[in-house]
C-alpha cells in the first residue's frame, strides 16, 4: 500500500494529522475522533477547511540512524542552558510533531517505555514523546539519537527542574525512586550529579544534529533564536504556573545576586544548588547558539 494511502485510509477511514493545539478547530469544521485509532478523521471527504490537515506518509517506525536502546530507563536529563528551545518540537511543524508523537507511541504500543503504564485520562497520566541526546564533546555536537515514549509521571521525572518550578517536585522524586528502586539518599546524589553534569555541558557551545529526522523526511524549521529563548522561557514558565499553579522560586539572595532574566530563568529551572556559579555568566551565552552541522544546511 502507498504511503499516502497507509497514512491516509485505514480502516476505510480518511485520517487526518491534527496537532493536539488545533483539535477544537479541526471538531468546528466537522472532523471525527476516532478512539480506537486515537486519531482524527475525516467523515465526509473531502470537507471544506479539513485539507489543511492531510495525511501525510507515516514516520518509520525505526527512523534512519535511530539507536532505540540508547538512554534505556528514567533517570533526569537536564538539557544544557545553550540548547534550550532547540529541541525537536521547535523545529518542526506541528503537522509533522503529530507524526512523530503517533509513531513513537505505535511503536511502544501505547505504553511508556520506562516503566510500562498506559494512557489513564482518569489520573491525568497522558503518552508523550521525549529526546534522547548524545553529546560529542570533542566537536561540540548535541545529536539526536533517539525518540522515546513516556507517560506523563516518567516525562516529569526527567524534566526534574521543570518539575521543580512548577511545585511537582515531590511527585518526580517519589516516582523516580519508585522506578528505580533508588533510596532517597541515592535519588538525591543521582540529581546532584545530573546538576553538575548540566553545569559542565551548559559551559559550552553545541551545534544541532537532527538528521535522524531529515533522512526520514521530516522539513525542520528555525527555532527560537537565541537572543529570544529567556523571553520564551518566560512564556514557558508563566503557561505552566498558570496550568499547575505558582511555586516559589528561590530569591535572587539565594543565588547569588540578580543577573539577567535568562540567568533568572535558569534559576527557577534547574535545582539551586548549581546555578551560583552561572548567574553571573548567563548573560554573555544568550547570543552564542551555534547551528552547524547538520542543523537547517542553506538556511542560517
Amino acid at each position: 500500500m502507498a504511503g499516502a494511502a497507509r497514512a491516509g485510509q485505514r480502516s476505510g477511514r480518511t485520517y487526518l494529522d491534527v496537532p493536539y493545539a488545533e483539535k477544537d478547530e479541526a471538531k468546528a469544521l466537522g472532523a471525527r475522533w476516532d478512539p480506537q485509532v486515537k486519531r482524527w478523521y475525516d467523515p465526509r471527504p473531502t470537507t471544506p477547511g479539513l485539507d489543511r490537515w492531510a495525511a501525510r506518509p507515516d514516520v518509520p517506525d525505526l527512523l534512519p540512524g535511530e539507536d532505540r536502546e540508547f538512554g534505556a530507563g528514567l533517570f533526569v536529563d537536564l538539557i544544557p542552558s545553550s540548547c534550550w528551545f532547540t529541541n525537536v518540537r521547535t523545529c518542526v511543524s506541528p503537522q509533522d510533531w503529530e507524526r512523530l508523537r503517533r509513531a513513537i507511541t505505535r511503536r511502544a504500543g501505547q505504553r511508556c517505555e520506562v516503566c510500562g503504564a498506559d494512557e489513564n485520562h482518569g489520573v491525568s497520566r497522558g503518552l508523550e514523546a521525549h529526546e534522547r541526546w548524545a553529546y560529542d564533546a570533542h566537536n561540540g555536537v548535541q545529536a539526536l539519537r533517539r525518540l522515546i515514549c513516556l507517560c506523563t509521571d516518567c516525562h516529569r521525572t526527567t524534566h526534574f527542574g521543570h518539575a521543580k518550578v512548577t511545585g511537582q517536585a515531590d511527585q518526580a522524586f517519589a516516582h523516580l525512586c519508585a522506578v528505580t528502586g533508588m533510596t532517597a539518599a541515592e535519588t538525591r546524589r543521582h540529581i546532584d550529579a545530573a546538576g553538575e553534569l548540566w553545569t559542565g555541558r551548559s559551559r559550552r557551545i553545541w551545534s544541532l544534529d537532527l538528521s535522524i529526522l531529515t533522512a526520514a523526511g521530516i522539513t525542520l524549521a528555525q527555532p527560537e533564536k537565541a537572543a529570544q529563548r529567556a523571553a520564551a522561557a518566560q512564556r514557558e514558565l508563566l503557561e505552566a504556573r498558570q496550568l499547575r499553579g505558582p511555586s516559589t522560586p528561590p530569591s535572587p539572595t539565594q543565588v547569588g545576586g540578580g543577573g539577567s532574566d535568562l540567568a533568572r530563568t535558569i534559576t527557577q529551572l534547574v535545582p539551586e544548588v548549581h546555578l551560583r556559579r552561572w548567574v553571573g555568566r548567563c548573560g554573555r551565552q544568550a547570543g552564542s547558539r551555534s547551528y552547524s552541522g547538520q542543523f537547517l544546511r542553506g538556511q542560517e
